[in-house]
């Protein structure tokens, strides 16, 4: 059986239910996810639907270290995260994380400190479509950083 990517990026929807599969494992005592979920609004705009980017090579290679470090830090059986790219509807799933511990405050903990990290860290831009007709990048003070080479500093 073919070693499956713990870090992923889809062009396709999510199925919770299939990913939580992959981590099955009588070891485990606990299980923890996140699902991250289109929203109709942000910051005072009505959002019709958003648009991921990612430079996916990066964003996986660095995806594998907060769940490497996650697994390590946390002593998880397993861990998987994957992130929606392309445009997404209102209450589409854009992300997903999911882990197998023996306790359950050592899966919850984890589940956190992934989403955070994979929040924090990846060049995953995200760019929202308002009702009004307008739309912007959000949270994209990074952009900048990449576009100068120096992203890993960040």
């Amino acid at each position: 059986m073919a070693m499956l990517n713990r870090m992923s990026v889809a062009d396709q929807a999510i199925n919770p239910e299939e990913m939580r599969a992959t981590l099955v494992d009588r070891a485990a005592g606990a299980y923890a996810s996140f699902e991250g979920w289109i929203r109709d609004n942000n910051d005072g705009h009505q959002v019709q639907r958003l648009e991921y980017e990612v430079y996916a090579p990066l964003a996986i290679s660095e995806g594998e270290r907060i769940i490497e470090g996650a697994i390590q830090k946390y002593s998880l059986l397993h861990a998987r995260c994957v992130h929606r790219i392309g445009l997404l509807e209102i209450g589409e799933c854009a992300v997903w994380v999911g882990v197998t511990s023996g306790h359950r405050d050592e899966a919850f903990r984890a589940c956190r400190y992934i989403i955070d990290e994979v929040k924090h860290r990846l060049p995953i831009w995200k760019k929202e479509f308002y009702v009004n007709g307008d739309s912007g990048w959000v949270n994209c003070e990074r952009c900048a950083t990449h576009a100068r080479g120096d992203f890993a500093s960040v």
